[in-house]
């Protein structure tokens, strides 16, 4: 019996894990991360680091937060969140995958790319706050901020060794990696729009 239960935790946690993975996708954010803080001497880019995480962490929380009581607030409905984060979710990843890779663009370093863009939108982005509000409508919580604070740490330690990890993978292996995840952003996203659609008319 308490192997079931622990199973069921395991399982319940993976399913919320992963579609956040997806979502924040931190090997796909490497490449922006090196172009911005390239540039920038150790300390600067430890503090950059810092502050993207402090950012993405704050917004996060604050959405898994409140973001029931915007809906009671709006009147909007589960279903109707699913539909429109389904529908926004399969925008970015269609866009992501037909157009040019984040990163190709090279972007100035300033003081504040540690909170934007970093922070938000790459790692808080509207995919990740999407899916965060899914994961609290289906698996609470617990399980969604344990989710969350595991991608986190793994966004962390993605920066932390970004330079390693594109030498090992290159810098068009990260890209291409982030195109398929993006083809699984949309398949979630087709999902969470066939579940709206279900609970609508149902």
């Amino acid at each position: 019996m308490a192997l079931h239960s622990n199973y069921k935790i395991l399982e319940t946690f993976f399913l919320s894990f992963i579609p956040l993975f997806v979502a924040m996708e931190p090997i796909g954010v490497i490449p922006v991360y090196l172009s911005l803080t390239r540039p920038m001497p150790a300390g600067e880019k430890r503090a950059v680091l810092f502050y993207s995480l402090v950012t993405a962490t704050l917004i996060t929380l604050a959405f898994l937060a409140l973001g029931k009581a915007v809906f009671v607030a709006l009147g909007i409905t589960v279903s109707d969140f699913q539909i429109a984060g389904g529908l926004v979710l399969l925008s970015i990843a269609v866009s992501d995958i037909v157009h040019t890779a984040r990163g190709e663009t090279e972007i100035r370093p300033t003081a504040g790319v540690g909170i934007v863009p970093i922070g938000t939108p790459l790692i808080a982005g509207p995919a990740a706050l999407t899916t965060i509000i899914m994961l609290n409508d289906l698996y609470g919580l617990v399980f969604t901020a344990a989710a969350l604070a595991v991608n986190l740490f793994i966004v962390w330690i993605a920066f932390i060794w970004s330079e390693q990890i594109v030498r090992y993978i290159g810098e068009n292996g990260a890209r291409g990696i982030s195109k398929v995840v993006s083809l699984l952003l949309a398949a979630i996203a087709v999902m969470m729009i066939r579940r709206g659609l279900e609970g609508l008319l149902l």
